[in-house]
Formats: C-alpha cells, structure tokens, sequence
C-alpha cells in the first residue's frame, strides 16, 4: 500500500521512561565526580517551530539526565544535531556541520554525538551517517525522540553505535521541556501530515497526523499559563486537522474554544493552518474568543487553480478567497499570512500573473515566499518542464515588490493607533531600540526605556514600514 493509502489507527500515548533517565542520571554523576563538573549538552536547531519544539524537549531530557546546557559545542559532552528536511540545502548544511565535530571527538574521545530530525527520518541519509560519519554514535527520526535515554544509556554503557527508525503513530507525554522564553512559548498539539503536497516532504518525514488528547494539551497551556507565559502558539503540520485519530469527538476549534475559557493574560496564537481544513466555525470562535489572536497564518501556495492541482493542494483560488473574506468580515482586524512557492514545475507567465493578481486581491500583511527547489523522494521532483533558476529570481523579484507595495498600505493607516505590544527585549539590528510584537504579531520597535523582555506595552505608532512599524510608548 502506498504512504498516501495507509489507514492509521488511533495514536497510542506511550510514557516518558523516568526509569532510563534515572540510570543515565547515575552514570553521568559518577563522570561528575571523576571530572569535578557536570557534563554538558549542546543543542543545534534547524528549520521550523516544530522543530525548535523538539530541540526544548531534547534538551529537558538531556537536564533531567544530569547534564548542563553548553552554550557552544565545543564545551559540550553530548551534541544533539536537530535537523532539517525541508530543502536540499537545509540537510547539506546540517551534514556539513556535523562533519566539523569530527575533531571535537579527536579532542574530548567521550563525547557524544546524536543526529535527529526530520534528515535523520530519511533510510537513506541514516545510511549515509552510518558509513560515512563513524563519530556520529546514534541517529534517531522525529517520532522517536522520547528514546533519548534508552540512546543515551546505551551509548554511555556499551559505546555501540545505534540508529533508530522511526515509529508510526506514537505520541509520548510527560517529556520534560527546556523552554527557550519564559513568556513565548510553542505546543504541539498533533504531529505528522496527511496531505502529500507533491512538493513536499513532511508526510514522508513526520509520518501521518496524529493528535494529542486534549486533556494534555490543556493541562500544559493552563501550567504555561500559570508560570507567566503570555504568548502560546499552537503547532502542527496542519493543526485545523487536528482531533483525527482521537478516540473521542473534538475538533481544533472545540480545543480552541477549550483553551480560550483558560483565565490569564495571554494570547493563543497557531499554526500551519491548510486552506481545505480551514472552516466557519473556526473563524467564528476566533472572532468571539477572549484569548486569540486577530492573527492567521493561511498557505496559498499559487494564485493558479492549474499550478495548485499539480501540487495537490486540494483547493481553489475561489474557495480560498471565500474564507478570508469570511475572516475579514467576521473580524475587520485580523492580519492574514501566507506562503507563496515561485516557479513551481510547469508555472506558465500566465500561472504567476495569476499569483500576482492573486496576490493585489487577496492583500496579505506578510507573505512566506520561495524558489521552489526539487526536494528528493517527492512527486514533484520527477514533474517535467522544470522551470530555469533565472526565470524563477525573476517572478521572485516582481513578487516581492508587489507584495511590499500592499504591506506598507495595510500600515501606513496604523499610524496614531496604539498597538499593545509584548516586548521581546533589545533590537538585533537597531541599537537603543527594544521590539516586541502585537496582537497580530507585526514587529514594532520603540526606544528602549528599560523596559524587560516579557512585559507588556502600549505603542503609538508614529511611522510605518512594510515590514516593521515604529513609535512611543505611551502610559
């Protein structure tokens, strides 16, 4: 049977091992008191949210082992690589930097090296880790990255070599969680995708969706809450899909409204959203919830209803646009995203004039967009009539000069309001500025006044940018 055809049963939840950590806690404080310090673990994250989700998972496991954060590999007793498939470039680079540990090894001969991800799901990049990157001691896919300690454990009592296959339709609980913000933070709330877009490869990566029960996903959001955490983004390849394969009936915007009726000062944001799963319904308990976000991020992909079949999209320009009219009515505010792919296989002059025209009626705030790149296992890399790489920056270029015209006119009329603001600390390209982001999470720099990352303030702006909008703080 083929990936697409496989019928899933409900996704089994499978416990956090404590047993395991505790044994791998008791052999790292015997190196402890050999060496006189804790050893050290460093995380390097690649690609999306979800995977950076992952990465504060990994990390929870490897502190509840013993193990300190290493701010740089080089200081670090166990490196965990998480990687990235989205693009050839993404595993290139990621193999790259794996291959400059090599003398971290020569150097410090007990460190240990771990590569996982969404790269390490594919059999045929494990092989290649296998044979050709001997110091690289296990390799673990995406859904098997509540094994850490039974990895660990082996790797520090017999010094074997694993690598680990992925498991369908298991969802672990009670891993513990490393966060990287005390004030933003990510929950996964299904994983895997259903939807076999021919140009890519999360389905085959991340396996088919299952959702978590939403008794856990309350109970992690209402703890975030209570530890002081203001901005909670919801994850999933396709998180409007979510509650497929649940025993019982629920659906994302039953958890919505779930998680809306939490008490406290925060905002419940999500994402990816796919077109097809996007329904009234949803809109309607976004518009009359306390809690979430005037925010939606929305996947076009191509204006071209020929270009959006051949990627298997499953929707039209016409049943796109019937939804975001229906948000735009329902709520006036609300800032919409979306992901635009230039030079799918097979785009005539005329597919991208329509993306254009597309794109001038749909008027996003901000738009995601790439040069589509041959992605390996896919369907779409096989696709005749490859577009060449120069007519490909070309449509880019009139793409995003459009789109900046459209940004700068949705800001500009934001100039005199007051935006409140979550502030995200000091500017990392503005010196004396701090930014943060509104509730429709567009960038806002304001000077800095000493106010602390986690805070929340009231911004009036007094210019706009396409991509940023700038002003004063006013009490």
């Amino acid at each position: 049977m083929s990936d697409q055809g496989k019928t899933m049963k409900n996704a089994s939840a499978e416990p956090f091992s404590e047993e395991i950590c505790d044994a791998v806690l008791a052999l790292n404080r015997e190196r402890e008191a050999r060496r006189g310090h804790s050893p050290r673990c460093f995380v390097l994250t690649f690609g999306c949210q979800q995977n950076v989700a992952d990465s504060e998972k990994l990390l929870g496991m490897a502190m509840r082992m013993g193990y300190a954060r290493a701010e740089t590999p080089d200081k670090a007793d166990l490196i965990l690589v998480n990687t990235c498939a989205v693009r050839e470039h993404a595993e290139d680079r990621a193999l790259s930097i794996v291959g400059q540990y090599k003398h971290l090894k020569e150097k410090n001969p007990d460190l240990l090296i771990g590569v996982c991800g969404c790269m390490a799901a594919q059999q045929h990049r494990r092989e290649q880790l296998k044979k050709s990157y001997p110091y690289v001691d296990f390799v673990m896919g995406t859904s098997v990255l509540h094994r850490l300690p039974e990895l660990l454990l082996a790797a520090l009592s017999t010094r074997k070599r694993t690598f680990c296959s992925d498991e369908e339709n298991v969802i672990a609980e009670g891993v513990p969680i490393v966060r990287d913000s005390a004030y933003r933070a990510f929950v996964s709330i299904m994983y895997g995708c259903n939807n076999f877009c021919t140009y890519c490869i999360v389905p085959y990566v991340r396996g088919r969706e299952r959702s978590r029960a939403p008794d856990e996903i309350e109970r992690e959001v209402r703890q975030l809450v209570a530890d002081g955490c203001k901005d909670i983004t919801l994850l999933g390849q396709n998180v409007n899909s979510y509650g497929k394969g649940l025993s019982e009936k629920v659906d994302f915007a039953d958890l919505l409204a779930r998680l809306d009726k939490i008490e406290g000062d925060f905002r419940l944001r999500f994402m990816t959203s796919h077109p097809k799963d996007a329904t009234r319904r949803l809109v309607d308990v976004m518009a009359g919830g306390r809690h979430i976000a005037h925010a939606f991020h929305l996947p076009l992909q191509s204006g071209s209803d020929a270009v959006l079949e051949r990627m298997n999209r499953r929707y039209t320009t016409a049943k796109y646009l019937e939804i975001l009219d229906y948000m735009r009515e329902k709520m006036p505010d609300i800032a919409v995203t979306s992901d635009i792919i230039v030079g799918f296989p097979g785009e005539s002059e005329a597919d991208f004039e329509a993306t254009l025209k597309m794109l001038s009626r749909a008027r996003f705030d901000m738009i995601f967009s790439f040069i589509y790149s041959p992605r390996r296992g896919t369907p779409a890399a096989e696709m005749p009539d490859q577009i060449p790489r120069e007519a490909q920056s070309a449509r880019m270029g009139k793409l995003l000069s459009l789109q900046e015209e459209i940004a700068k006119e949705i800001n500009l009329p934001l100039v005199g309001t007051v935006r409140r603001v979550l502030c995200d600390g000091a500017s990392k390209t503005d010196a004396g500025m701090l930014s943060g982001r509104d509730e429709q999470n567009k960038l806002v720099f304001f000077a800095d006044d000493g106010t602390s990352a986690g805070e929340w303030v009231n911004i009036k702006i007094d210019r706009a940018a396409p991509f940023a909008l700038y002003g004063e703080k006013v009490r």
